[in-house]
């Protein structure tokens, strides 16, 4: 069994509707660590050892963040910066992270049109998520395609958020028997 850790970032969980019901639903599932940053490091200052040694404990890396502004919340770049030191994460001896998948679990306020290209029609959620990608493939990382919501401002009404959840849970329970 493939132990996961879940990592967190939103600064205002307790407005989350669909952040938190991923989160929530990710608690009670054995294999699973659920972190949650904005509650740990509300002051920015991360405990690097600490999280270091959750990623070593881990076999799967799960960031789950809202988009805003075409980017991931704060907290999870101070949090990159900060964990992924030199000889940890990347250069000649930091291969300790090497082969891990890494999922980006995001949702979008707004709907799916407005992150189409609008010359291609091809998603821009990939462009956007380009620098987490990159930093995967300096660390090692197996960058996973990213399961994302759009519109999230109306899933609830549209019945589109337990389907998300769903398959946010399948995908934790996916790697349970590998």
């Amino acid at each position: 069994m493939k132990n996961i850790l879940v990592i967190l970032t939103h600064p205002s969980i307790e407005t989350s509707t669909i952040n938190a019901a991923l989160f929530n639903s990710a608690l009670s599932i054995s294999h699973v660590t659920t972190v949650d940053l904005y509650k740990e490091y509300s002051d920015f200052k991360i405990d690097t050892v600490k999280e270091q040694q959750r990623l070593l404990a881990h076999d799967v890396i799960i960031f789950v963040f809202p988009t805003y502004w075409y980017s991931t919340p704060a907290l999870l770049k101070e949090w990159q910066d900060s964990v992924l030191e030199y000889g940890f994460a990347y250069g000649s001896t930091g291969d300790k992270l090497h082969g891990k998948p890494l999922i980006c679990v995001t949702s979008t306020g707004s709907d799916i049109t407005s992150y189409r290209n609008k010359d291609t029609n091809e998603l821009m959620i990939r462009d956007l998520l380009l620098p987490i990608e990159r930093m995967a493939e300096d660390t090692g990382l197996n960058f996973v395609e990213p399961l994302v919501l759009y519109g999230a401002r109306t899933a609830v009404e549209e019945n589109r958020l337990q389907p998300h959840v769903d398959e946010f849970v399948r995908l934790l329970n996916s790697y349970k028997c590998i």
